[in-house]
């Protein structure tokens, strides 16, 4: 208590000098927490955007060639078969879920009861519900057994239920799709767009007879089971290459199948935001070293000041640790006290931003700061405090008393 009485009567005698030294330390400290809580919102967002499929998961489009291959002209449509599904389930390697799609643009007349609607449609296979990551609700999601019989079920988002059925029972009731009636089997939501939830799945088997599909698929979808964007890359360019030989045309030809690779453009995105958010790290400590430098000329000035008092203290029997203590602790005070208004103010800013804008999209999202990074912060304020005082503690410690009673 003897100590922290005179560290504030110590400050309270230079009150503007004080406040001026300690802005600067709580402005760096509340830069670092901005800077930090945005980085964390663009990361936010960055998992937001890939929220509605699986991060390890690679898309193949149907395309039109740009490149001439075997005598044969560009422009030509590629068109993916059932087949081809089948052989990249059964022979490649690294594939962990897989499911074709048969899509059929343009919207779907879709009624119930004296209810009707305009909805999209989705022909799947199983795995679909894991690649999409499809959180079912009510009841079940498309099995094999739907499949090979060809069975007329459906699976409805949540929107749907609410629109159609009006938030009402769905399982086991009948809806027609372009007139033809299927029943329903389970209910779901998805964690992307608001438009994901207004679907319908159906068996892609039942999709290709009912619709006029024949055998053929719009999109192929895979999940691969390694944390490797070498293997992953790999794996996308063996199924380019099988699909070229099946379908004829020239492995490089970027338009002939569109293939996105969802754990490459993760991984790309996540790598800008780390190099970002260590640049933000580096700029918040900049601000935070300036602070320092403001603080220890500030206990420079303070140990020139108290001279003659630090002179009676030696004289008196104080040995050179008490002196140091004495200026490093009313250092520390000083950071510790600014650089915890700054922490404050940061964090209740980044929580004030996020409860005004709690769904700002895509791009940024909840920008906050974890547990993890606010401890680092409150070490990082007890170190600079500690560096700052350093060097004018230990200049205190070798005054001579009888040079600082002598001391003007």
């Amino acid at each position: 208590m003897e100590r922290l009485g005179e560290i504030w009567e110590s400050i309270s005698n230079n009150k503007l000098r004080t406040a001026l030294t300690g802005f600067s330390v709580a402005w760096g400290i509340f830069m670092l927490v901005i800077l930090l809580g945005v980085g964390t919102g663009l990361q936010n967002g960055t998992k937001a955007q890939f929220a509605d499929d699986a991060i390890n998961s690679i898309w193949i489009r149907n395309g039109q060639t740009s490149l001439p291959y075997k005598g044969m002209l560009p422009g030509r449509s590629i068109n993916m078969k059932n087949s081809d599904f089948e052989a990249v389930k059964r022979d490649q390697e690294g594939v962990d879920r897989i499911t074709a799609r048969f899509n059929k643009w343009g919207g779907y007349q879709v009624r119930y009861k004296n209810e009707t609607g305009t909805y999209n449609m989705r022909g799947v296979h199983p795995d679909h519900q894991f690649v999409e990551k499809t959180i079912m609700v009510n009841g079940r999601y498309i099995n094999d057994m739907d499949i090979e019989r060809h069975r007329k079920i459906c699976v409805i988002g949540d929107k749907i239920v609410n629109e159609l059925l009006g938030g009402g029972k769905a399982l086991g009731e009948w809806i027609t799709l372009n007139g033809v009636p299927f029943q329903i089997v389970g209910t779901f939501v998805d964690e992307g767009s608001e438009g994901e939830n207004a679907y319908i799945y159906i068996p892609i088997s039942t999709a290709q007879l009912t619709f006029g599909g024949s055998n053929t698929v719009d999109q192929l979808i895979f999940t691969v089971n390694t944390e490797s964007l070498e293997e992953s890359q790999q794996i996308a360019n063996e199924v380019r290459s099988y699909l070229s030989q099946v379908h004829l045309f020239d492995p490089a030809d970027p338009r002939a199948m569109h293939i996105r690779n969802n754990f490459e453009n993760f991984k790309r995105i996540s790598d800008v935001l780390d190099l970002m958010k260590l640049f933000f790290w580096l700029i918040g400590v900049l601000t935070i070293v300036a602070g320092i430098v403001g603080v220890s000329n500030i206990m420079i000035i303070t140990v020139k000041e108290r001279t003659k008092e630090i002179g009676i203290r030696k004289s008196l029997g104080a040995t050179p640790a008490s002196i140091v203590m004495m200026v490093m602790q009313e250092s520390v005070f000083i950071t510790a006290l600014f650089g915890y208004l700054g922490l404050f103010f940061g964090i209740f800013l980044l929580e004030l931003v996020s409860k005004l804008l709690p769904d700002t999209g895509a791009v940024f999202t909840n920008p906050t700061v974890d547990f993890g990074t606010a401890v680092t912060a409150l070490i990082l304020l007890i170190f600079a405090g500690t560096a700052a005082g350093l060097a004018p503690a230990l200049k205190a410690a070798r005054i001579k008393p009888v040079v600082a009673l002598m001391d003007e």
